[in-house]
């Protein structure tokens, strides 16, 4: 076995044993463990596992086959039979790796996997515990059960209980004694590296087991006991004491910062990062399959910083892949992948950070020998407390350092503290080595059962047949579907592109508003603008380009301070599209991630895509979805999200650039100006018109529809107005910040509205298009009566005036108007309104 037990010579629990007298006298347990002192009132000495991976980092190959054999011990134990309907239950936060390669091992030689879920300290909103119990020795003493499947410890065969050591016993006792009552069974394993009860201990096991009428057996690697002095907490309480006084204050690593790398692994989608929630033999296989395509993605990664350093291997001598807390099987898989990518010229090491405070002693005798602090950053537990990197930092032995360090971590522990600047773990690692690589994999987030219902805009037939798992359709990617590049959207639509749905402005509203048709059943007539209008949009996105950088910065960063960096956008097809691309670009620009960015229907009067809503839940946790909008104008989409969003899981919190109408609390800016965006249809939406949803067209299990307008593509300025915006992020990334002022709507926007509909006596605000945006789409598609313009705000507002001036239609300035303009569909056609087009420019 190789490890890191032996230095100089000297055994790593020598330092404790020689100064506290606590003592592991047989030869099989001292080759698994060193020994450390905690920081913690129950108990004075810290075992130290030289092969679990946790705070030593050892050979990925030893730290699995390690669990596996372990495994397979049990399966032994047990015999096939058993084996085969056995559940592996491991424990939070150590034993999480090992827990899965013993499940791994006892699926049997042929590469078959255990059913495996670990203990958790992590809650989820929504989710009931199946069980929970008490660690008492632990630093963080609470655990919790949170099954995906709340049957997932049903069945009644074995359950195999891993643990990295058996101390007492005290643990197992309490796991079973919480799940026996409700999940009855007749056998018990228990797994562990090292048993050190006594026979007090023993005797307690055997008189649990006869009082429940069940077995309880143990499999462990080695055997043995601890020799404790007497006094041995107030003697370790004492010793800590002295030699941290001796140390002084921890002065953080000083030195020059590495660079930081963000790596998308390509995490298979759906598929768990671990057993929190639950992971079956099904989940192995899936991540098999995956590891050598990841591995190639990291390891493309760590060659290009070696090139970059400027070293003369073609990789980096020892490589540490750095898992965190829970998460332990997800980093030592990747890192036994990568060893194998890399070659016999690097040396890869794997070890993860941890909640347990303890002395750190830099002297070849003692197990950690250097310590990295940071905040806490795993969500929902911000704040609790510190957290630790053990034996990462080389401390005076030079030969331990890490040429490159590749941390490993969920999306939800992807938070603000993680970042934080000289105190979060990415500032404390990139001081201790050469570079930095950050792989981010999203962690499973099970559905409460209140988001498991249908949304109540689903049709009973798209409940039958989701229920019985029916196929979800494709996402469409440009070139094939729109001018877009592939990575920047996915559209939940359906092509259209062959059909005729063009009718002449005035039939449609006309039909429209007599209550014979709805605006989302056929589609206008694309406006083709002017020369002269064509340069006023160029005028536009030279003057406000910088404008709307600052507002995309402002509502992306608001974003990810509420709702983590694991969020994923939802824009509402198609004003809302081109935000959600630029946002997606800013996500990209100042932090490094790639957020995935779909683009849904949502139609007035019917509601939001239920197939984009499935389609958006198979995928992803329906809480981290972010509908994006590009603006409001009276509220009426943002009241429409919500009625439709109601008990689906889905935040109906909608994120816009602008928010005139002061009805949303998550926004770029309040102000009413131009954003280019608005001037045209869909050549500046990446060619693709807005929506249609018509009976015949779209079925039960279709997306909503539009049109490609490839024929527009001589016109098409999509990707100019994107990246004149993109261009100005490095102008306003040192302004940009989360925006923490009061953000609660007041809705006076829809309060306007209501006055100037009974002031011009139209009497109904659906024919009241409030702000520059609904204005210029009232102009663009609709047959408006006149439009209103604020006094002072005329300067801003030159395409509106020549949109006006070539349809005919009167323009009046105005005072007293909380809008830059407001445009007045024409009142002889009030009778039957269905209201304003939805979210499409």
């Amino acid at each position: 076995m190789t490890t890191e037990q032996q230095t100089d010579g000297m055994w790593t629990g020598e330092w404790v044993e020689r100064r506290l007298g606590v003592r592991l006298p047989e030869p099989s347990v001292r080759e698994l463990l060193g020994l450390a002192l905690r920081r913690n009132p129950r108990r004075a000495q810290l075992l130290v596992s030289q092969v679990l991976g946790k705070h030593v980092p050892q050979l990925p190959a030893v730290v699995y086959r390690t669990g596996y054999d372990l495994g397979l011990a049990v399966r032994e134990l047990l015999g096939p039979d058993a084996a085969a309907s056995a559940v592996v239950l491991g424990y939070a936060e150590t034993a999480t790796g090992l827990g899965h390669c013993v499940a791994d091992g006892l699926g049997g030689p042929d590469g078959g996997a255990a059913p495996y879920l670990h203990s958790t300290r992590r809650p989820v909103a929504g989710i009931e515990p199946v069980g929970g119990f008490e660690e008492e020795h632990s630093h963080a003493t609470s655990h919790l059960l949170l099954p995906a499947d709340p049957g997932f410890l049903g069945g009644g065969g074995p359950l195999v209980l891993v643990d990295d050591e058996l101390s007492t016993g005290t643990t197992v006792l309490n796991t079973i004694a919480a799940l026996h009552g409700r999940f009855p069974r007749t056998r018990y394993v228990v797994a562990a590296l090292v048993d050190l009860r006594g026979e007090a201990d023993r005797e307690r096991f055997a008189k649990t087991a006869a009082d429940l009428g069940v077995r309880i057996e143990v499999a462990a690697v080695a055997t043995g006991a601890v020799e404790l002095p007497e006094n041995v907490l107030a003697r370790g309480a004492a010793l800590v004491a002295a030699e941290e006084t001796r140390q002084g204050c921890a002065v953080p690593p000083a030195g020059p910062q590495a660079p930081l790398t963000r790596v998308d692994p390509g995490w298979p989608a759906g598929l768990p990062d671990g057993g929190r929630h639950g992971f079956t033999a099904a989940d192995r296989l899936r991540l098999d399959a995956a590891l050598p395509a990841m591995a190639e993605r990291v390891a493309a990664a760590v060659t290009a910083g070696a090139t970059t350093a400027g070293t003369t291997a073609a990789v980096p001598r020892r490589v540490l892949v750095l898992g965190y807390e829970e998460l332990m099987y997800a980093p030592l898989r990747l890192a036994g992948a990568l060893q194998e990518r890399l070659g016999a010229d690097s040396e890869v090491r794997f070890s993860t950070t941890t909640r347990s405070p303890a002395l750190t002693v830099d002297d070849p005798g003692y197990a950690l020998r250097t310590r990295l602090s940071f905040p806490a950053h795993d969500a929902p537990a911000d704040g609790d407390g510190l957290r630790y990197a053990y034996n990462v930092a080389p401390g005076r032995d030079l030969s331990r350092r890490f040429e490159t360090i590749v941390l490993v971590i969920d999306d939800a522990a992807d938070r603000p503290p993680l970042h934080a600047p000289g105190r979060g773990l990415l500032d404390r690692l990139r001081h201790v080595t050469d570079e930095v690589l950050l792989v981010t994999v999203p962690a499973l987030r099970p559905r409460p059962a209140a988001a498991a219902a249908a949304p109540a805009s689903v049709s009973k037939a798209a409940v039958s047949k989701a229920a019985a798992g029916a196929a979800l359709p494709p996402a469409l990617h440009g070139p094939a579907f729109g001018s877009y590049r592939a990575e920047e959207v996915s559209w939940l639509l359906k092509d259209l592109s062959g059909i005729t749905l063009e009718a002449p402005v005035e039939e449609r509203e006309e039909a429209i508003q007599q209550g014979g048709a709805h605006y989302a059943e056929s589609l206008p007539v694309e406006y083709q603008p002017s020369a002269e209008y064509q340069q006023l949009f160029q005028q536009a996105l030279s003057e406000y380009a910088g404008r709307i950088a600052e507002a995309v910065a402002v509502v992306t960063e608001t974003v990810l301070a509420e709702r983590g960096h694991g969020v994923v956008l939802a824009s509402l097809a198609r004003a809302g599209t081109p935000v959600g691309i630029l946002m997606r670009r800013w996500a990209q620009h100042a932090h490094g991630l790639e957020l995935p960015h779909y683009a849904v229907s949502i139609v007035r009067g019917r509601g939001i895509d239920p197939v984009a809503l499935r389609y958006l839940a198979d995928r992803h946790h329906a809480a981290d979805v972010v509908f994006v909008d590009g603006w409001t104008g009276k509220g009426a989409i943002t009241r429409e999200l919500a009625e439709a969003l109601a008990g689906t899981g889905f935040n109906p919190e909608m994120a816009v650039l602008a928010d005139p109408a002061h009805c949303v609390r998550t926004f770029g800016t309040r102000e009413d100006f131009l954003i280019p965006s608005a001037c045209l249809n869909s050549t500046v939406s990446g060619l693709v018109s807005r929506t249609v949803l018509r009976e015949g067209l779209i079925g039960p299990d279709d997306f909503h529809g539009a049109k490609y307008y490839r024929e527009l593509a001589d016109g098409d300025v999509s990707n100019q107005f994107l990246d004149a915006v993109t261009e100005c992020f490095p102008d306003v990334r040192a302004s940009a910040a989360a925006d923490t002022s009061d953000r609660e709507p007041d809705w006076s926007g829809w309060a306007a509205m209501e006055r100037i509909s009974e002031e011009y006596g139209i009497n109904s605000v659906n024919l009241v298009k409030p702000g520059v945006g609904e204005t210029t789409r009232v102009l663009l598609r609709r047959v408006p009566w006149r439009v209103l313009v604020r006094r002072g705000a005329e300067a801003e507002l030159g395409h509106v005036r020549l949109l006006a001036e070539q349809r005919g239609v009167p323009v009046e300035v105005v005072d007293n108007l909380p809008y830059s303009c407001v445009g007045l569909i024409h009142p002889q056609y009030t009778r039957g309104a269905t209201g304003d087009e939805g979210t499409a420019v």
